[in-house]
């Protein structure tokens, strides 16, 4: 089934009702969303000759177009690759030409950007809101484009640890099952409820756009287009019970901003991409309210391992509620999750392994790359790369990341992708990337480099191959980085040396 059913559904039965805000207005009702979904897709399929399918892109800061976009290219029976605006563009790039994408829309501000590294196999660059972008809309409105639960809907880009971004294949089945878990478990929408988008429409609160077009719910863009704390709080006390997607950092900077929140005017916050410290949980309770959830997932299986509800979260009477506040939550019902040993067995509770899941929320691969697709889908089940334990209750804990992935303030980072970087300057001779704790981003990046290269150097060469945000934070210079006998770098030896000399300065 498409998904644009949902939006078609919604434009009949319920057509004057706000379907996008901005700010602190109603910027489109669901019959204006609907029909404006409906002529983009004439557009896509007829002048622009797209066939079913076929990949857009869409690389955009958050808008209200976001989603008339991303609706209007399932309508047409395209499947869309969201791209996170904040990457360099030869990332950009790179994602263009893997995905194949024909089309691209973008937003004015990264237009040159990508415009500067598009690959050849891209036909067209359309800037959002623009006289070009308008003119599509001119089209007579056609009926949604028949789909099926297996054909690809979204092109999720994550980073991989080559260092090359892997796309995971994020069908209309996969987004439907992923809608139904949200709207049950995590944050039950009643029509004319809101979702603000403070995080990017590229990854996490991106995927709960169609659960609110689903219950007919209003999909909210703040004037700012992202996270500003006063401007957070003025909304959640406009909108009608208010829910928003948010980074444990974002949480975190709404607490200490001060801004005159009221908790009695959330729904649901919801934090994910990122572990959330037990002090800092119990820190957003007390300012926030009971309103917060927590999920765990990855883009392989969107939002969907795991969730901690938002009355076991608010529970202090609980006799383990501090457990509990510091795990993962417990396993969605739509999913089966394990903790496995290096053989793939099934680990009993307490004992430490690899987490799995499987179920329909499970991507069926990674785009045009069957290796990766083959090592991470073995067995029938989606390997994570990250290590936990259930507990005899059903609740997982997160030990640790095997990937090594970096998160820092929600993005994720991979060390090889830096390094490969780094390398690159001729007076580095060695270097080694780790995660470095932090109470305000969660992790930050720091680089261990064994060279004569300046900082300054350095940041200016990450500055022109990468985004800002994978830069790192803090480089430390030795003479040598320690390995074992094989030769690999001992990146556990370069976080306890991190940590002792974090001890002796603080």
């Amino acid at each position: 089934m498409n998904i644009a059913l949902w939006l078609e559904r919604a434009g009949k039965a319920d057509p004057h009702r706000a379907a996008i805000g901005r700010g602190l207005g109603v910027h489109q009702t669901f019959a204006a969303l609907a029909r404006r979904a409906a002529a983009l897709a004439a557009a896509l399929r007829g002048p622009c000759a797209l066939a079913p399918g076929d990949r857009v892109a869409i690389v955009s800061r958050n808008s209200p177009q976001y989603v008339e976009t991303l609706f209007g290219i399932w309508w047409a029976g395209l499947a869309a690759v969201p791209v996170n605006a904040k990457l360099h563009g030869a990332e950009i790039g790179y994602i263009l030409e893997h995905s194949g994408a024909r089309l691209c829309f973008a937003s004015e501000d990264v237009e040159a950007e990508v415009a500067g590294h598009a690959p050849g196999t891209l036909e067209r660059l359309v800037v959002m809101g623009g006289s070009a972008y308008e003119a599509l809309f001119q089209a007579d409105p056609i009926a949604p484009a028949e789909r099926q639960a297996q054909d690809l809907a979204w092109l999720f880009y994550t980073s991989g640890t080559t260092g090359r971004p892997k796309g995971a294949m994020l069908t209309h089945g996969v987004l439907a099952a992923t809608t139904f878990a949200y709207a049950l478990e995590v944050d039950p929408i009643a029509p004319g409820d809101t979702l603000l988008h403070a995080a990017p429409m590229s990854h996490g609160s991106g995927l709960y756009i169609m659960a609110h077009v689903m219950r007919r719910g209003v999909n909210v863009v703040p004037e700012s287009g992202g996270f500003d704390p006063a401007e957070i709080a003025s909304c959640f006390a406009h909108w009608r019970r208010m829910s928003m997607f948010a980074a444990p950092t974002m949480v975190k900077r709404l607490v200490a901003s001060g801004a005159d929140f009221d908790p009695a005017a959330a729904r649901t916050i919801i934090y994910g991409g990122a572990p959330m410290y037990v002090e800092d949980a119990r820190a957003a309770l007390d300012r926030l309210g009971p309103c917060l959830a927590q999920i765990y997932g990855q883009g392989e299986s969107p939002m969907t391992i795991t969730t901690l509800p938002k009355a076991e979260i608010a529970d202090r009477e609980h006799p383990r509620w501090l457990e509990r506040l510091g795990s993962a939550g417990r396993t969605y019902a739509c999913v089966e999750v394990a903790v496995v040993d290096e053989e793939d067995r099934a680990l009993p509770p307490g004992e430490v392994g690899e987490v799995v899941v499987r179920g329909p929320t499970v991507m069926p691969g990674y785009w045009n790359n069957a290796e990766a697709s083959s090592a991470t889908l073995r067995g029938g089940w989606l390997h994570t790369g990250d290590v936990g334990a259930f507990d005899a209750e059903g609740y997982l804990t997160l030990k640790d990341r095997s990937k090594d992935l970096i998160i820092s303030g929600g993005s994720n980072i991979y060390p090889r992708e830096v390094e490969e970087v780094l390398l690159m300057h001729p007076q580095v001779r060695e270097v080694s990337v780790i995660g470095r704790p932090d109470p305000e981003w969660g992790e930050i990046v720091v680089a261990y480099v064994v060279g004569d290269a300046t900082r300054d150097e350095l940041d200016a060469l990450c500055l022109s191959r990468i985004a800002r945000f994978k830069r790192p934070k803090a480089y430390v210079f030795i003479d040598a980085l320690p390995k074992n006998n094989y030769g690999k770098v001992l990146k556990t030896e370069l976080r306890a040396r991190d940590r002792e000399e974090a001890r002796a300065h603080a």
